[in-house]
């Protein structure tokens, strides 16, 4: 945890600007020029998370069990990380009802990843990790969507093809992942 917190702390720190600091940071972005402050915001993010990455490696050696989850919450996981690769990807995919219905669906698509791996998981090193995401996208999401409302912010009207695309490309990612990234990358099966 001693990596893993301060790991979290960075990453979603910088991924909190916009909610606590978004004065300073239309500053910053003034002062330093566009490229500079995503240049300087990149790595810091990626320090961030390395040490996330690093401290759950390093927790999940020494794992302290808090609840042991019902099997049938892991299909249910698989279902909510479904969703989360579909959202993901239509944050990306021009003109689908998706974000323009939803807004921010990379940030819902977090929240549901996160709440998927908490009702699947029940280790302190997976509470920690997911429940600070989860907070963090709740947040988030409120947040912006409350400024999309004060700035009378609309996003473009959707169509059936980028529907399609979005939930194509989030399926075919959503397959590889659940069938051969995730056991190489994080070394779990999760559809085992």
């Amino acid at each position: 945890m001693l990596v893993l917190i301060p790991g979290l702390l960075i990453f979603l720190g910088v991924h909190s600007l916009r909610i606590f600091a978004d004065g300073w940071r239309g500053r910053q972005v003034e002062r330093l020029g566009a490229k500079r402050w995503k240049d300087l915001y990149a790595l810091v993010s990626i320090v961030g998370f390395v040490l996330i990455c690093w401290g759950f490696a390093l927790a999940r050696q020494q794992p302290v069990l808090l609840y042991v989850p019902p099997l049938g919450l892991r299909h249910l996981n698989a279902l909510f990380t479904l969703l989360a690769f579909v959202l993901f990807f239509a944050a990306r995919v021009p003109r689908n009802h998706f974000k323009a219905k939803l807004g921010h669906p990379q940030v819902l698509a977090v929240l549901l990843w996160a709440s998927g791996h908490l009702l699947a998981t029940g280790m302190l090193h997976d509470v920690v990790l997911f429940g600070a995401f989860l907070l963090w996208a709740v947040v988030l999401f409120a947040v912006s969507r409350r400024r999309d409302r004060r700035t009378d912010t609309h996003y473009p009207d959707g169509t059936l093809a980028g529907d399609a695309w979005a939930v194509a490309i989030g399926l075919a990612a959503w397959v590889a992942f659940a069938l051969w990234l995730h056991l190489w990358l994080i070394g779990v099966n999760p559809l085992a």
